[in-house]
């Protein structure tokens, strides 16, 4: 079960090194500003925001990333730590996605899905 967490946040935090470049990178962009339900109007407005909030996801998944690292190569419960701290906040933030705005369901399962089973997974490898 260990592999089957370390794959799963890996795949977590590469997806929220994706949601970085996306927000923090290419927010401009019409096409990326609108999957955020963001009018080209507003851009200017919220661009300082998203900028941000692209940083707290690659933390986040650098926390992840750290974690797996960590795991594989040393003590495993340490990087299944860092794993539990990075995908559980990961996870929170989708669940805080659809409870603020329930037109962000996709968004959030998008987000929240495979933290939830790699946050599953890591609590099953160390209760093993």
């Amino acid at each position: 079960m260990l592999t089957v967490a370390l794959v799963l946040a890996a795949l977590a935090g590469l997806l929220h090194v994706y949601i970085f470049v996306l927000e923090s990178l290419r927010f401009d962009r019409p096409e990326v500003h609108q999957r955020f339900r963001t009018r080209t109007e507003d851009v200017p407005a919220v661009r300082a925001w998203a900028y941000n909030q692209g940083f707290y996801n690659l933390f986040l998944a650098i926390g992840a990333l750290v974690g797996v690292l960590v795991a594989a190569t040393g003590p495993d419960d340490v990087g299944l730590a860092l794993v539990l701290l990075a995908c559980g906040s990961m996870l929170a933030a989708a669940l805080v996605l659809v409870a603020t705005d329930r037109r962000m369901v996709r968004a959030a399962a998008s987000q929240g899905t495979i933290p939830l089973l790699a946050v599953v997974a890591a609590v099953v490898a160390l209760a093993a």
